[in-house]
């Protein structure tokens, strides 16, 4: 068997390559030399690649294979994404690959200026002694205040708690709730400029963004404050930041990004009371050695059809702790739908998360639920990259709500679909204890509660004495042993519903031999594979 072939167009660390495994045929070439590239995308399945390397346009035009676009790092301006979207590429970078070492350098930064650590060092190096001239502060019981409590933000505020300092966070897409968590307090912006000795910025750079540490923030600041970026530039204005350095508005600050890199302005780097690094935040050999191995990862799972945590162009995102075990559930479900809806068409699939789950970023939930229904509808490999894809071209609808409210279960998730006569088909499912045992608690509006086997048989028939023993008997002569079983119904005489566990597959022929001597209503022999 071909194996699946991986250009490596930069050079990357020995564990990327050992991260990829022996599966693929792994080739490398000079990304950078336009036309060996050129002649070596036609034969490739994915792409790793650095800063150096453009892949664009013309690029992706001249690899029909290929399946994914990996950026050992964080930025992506030599990808272009609108291209690889259109074409059904996958593009994924390393976006947690340099948290620590950035949120290392913000707390250096924070030292640096709270001590007047290179200025000393550079006092003292030149032949200097003077102590009084370097007199500091200490951290204890000072204010920080963090703007921006992501990733880097989260990992500054749990290192600073060491410190023993009130956090103030400034974040308007997080919950006060979860700020609490991170032993934050949450306020606005104002408020945690007035408040604190030491502002540390971690935004993304947006239009909204920029510029967003100008002379009226400054201004409010104390005059024995200091503001810390190695985010982005651009987010503190440089114009205004000269200004309050040099007016003593604000004490100091710490700078590891510029509007311009290298700067040309130098007016700033000549300043006494300001700490400049040359973009450091992920220069360290550990976090260039994580995005090696991080997209390497990534295209193992994109060349086995699997979720990708960091494609940048499909839904989805770093995926917390909490959220992942549900993944495989929630796919499973969506097998399950596909199979109580029988030959019916859906045109929209609601999920619907309840529980504790609402508090995180679910909406890889919604992803899930499509790659299952999928996956035994169509011929092609479902992956988390073409199920949103599949459902557009068939004119599904899909949503994904939530809620905290969730009566029976700490979590339980039910994906809802509606076929095209307008009939509703539904099935909910919940982690059960410390095992996280996958069970079906919900069909179709009756409330069971079975374990998610291989092999299911979902029935539905009038309620009535001797049922049991009919499909007990055929399957005990056929040979299928009946795991679990549980029965429904709404009331007495009623519409009965019963779901079995098998321990194999049942044949067509067999299934119709039973519904036809039951007089079942409807009869569904579903087969769960792994997710």
């Amino acid at each position: 068997m071909t194996k699946p072939i991986v250009l490596i167009a930069e050079e990357l660390s020995p564990a990327t390559v050992e991260a990829l495994g022996p599966d693929f045929d792994i080739r490398s070439i000079d990304g950078t030399d336009r036309a060996a590239l050129l002649a070596a995308l036609p034969e490739a399945s994915a792409i790793l690649i650095r800063s150096a390397t453009q892949v664009d346009a013309e690029a992706i035009a001249a690899a029909p294979n290929l399946k994914v676009v990996a950026r050992a790092g964080v930025g992506l301006d030599n990808v272009d994404i609108k291209a690889a979207t259109e074409a059904g590429v996958m593009v994924v970078n390393a976006p947690t690959s340099n948290i620590v070492s950035a949120a290392e350098l913000t707390i250096g930064h924070i030292l640096s200026l709270a001590r007047h650590i290179p200025a000393a060092h550079a006092s003292l190096a030149a032949g200097e002694w003077k102590r009084s001239k370097f007199t500091g502060v200490e951290l204890y019981e000072k204010t920080v205040g963090i703007i921006g409590l992501g990733r880097i933000g989260a990992l500054i505020a749990a290192r600073l708690q060491a410190f023993g300092v009130e956090i103030l966070a400034f974040d308007p897409y997080i919950t006060t709730a979860r700020a609490q968590q991170l032993g934050a307090t949450l306020v606005e912006l104002d408020e945690l400029l007035d408040r604190s000795d030491f502002v540390t910025i971690h935004m993304p750079r947006t239009p909204e963004t920029l510029g967003m540490i100008s002379t009226k923030q400054l201004k409010r600041m104390k005059k024995t404050a200091f503001v810390i970026n190695v985010a982005r530039g651009g987010l503190i204005d440089e114009d205004a930041l000269y200004v309050a350095l040099t007016t003593g508005e604000i004490a100091g600050a710490g700078l590891d990004v510029f509007v311009s890199e290298p700067p040309v302005d130098k007016k700033l780097l000549d300043l006494p009371n300001i700490v400049v690094t040359p973009h450091l935040g992920a220069s360290t050999d550990d976090a260039q050695e994580k995005a090696g191995v991080s997209v390497a990862r990534s295209v193992r799972l994109a060349l086995e059809g699997e979720l990708v945590p960091d494609a940048v162009n499909v839904a989805g995102g770093v995926i917390d702790p909490f959220v992942r075990p549900g993944i495989a559930l929630v796919e499973k479900l969506g097998q399950v739908l596909a199979g109580v809806a029988g030959h019916g068409a859906l045109t929209s699939l609601e999920v619907q998360v309840r529980g504790e789950l609402a508090a995180y970023d679910v909406s890889v939930y919604r992803l899930a639920a499509l790659k299952g229904y999928f996956s035994n509808q169509v011929t092609e490999n479902v992956s988390y990259v073409n199920a949103p894809v599949l459902a557009e071209q068939r004119g599904i609808s899909s949503t994904l709500t939530v809620s905290e409210e969730s009566a029976d279960y700490r979590n339980v998730t039910t994906l809802r679909g509606v076929l095209g006569d307008g009939t509703v088909v539904e099935v909910a499912g919940t982690l059960s204890g410390t095992k996280m045992a996958q069970k079906i608690v919900g069909l179709n509006g009756y409330d069971i509660e079975v374990p998610l086997a291989d092999h299911l048989l979902v029935m539905s028939y009038e309620d009535r004495p001797g049922i049991v023993a009919v499909y007990g008997r055929e399957f005990g002569e056929a040979g299928i042993n009946i795991a679990g079983m549980q029965i429904a119904r709404q009331r007495a005489g009623g519409t009965a519903l019963t779901v079995l566990t098998l321990d194999s597959p049942v044949p067509e022929e067999l299934l119709a031999k039973i519904a036809t001597e039951i007089q079942a209503i409807s009869m569904r022999a579903i087969d769960v594979v792994e997710a």
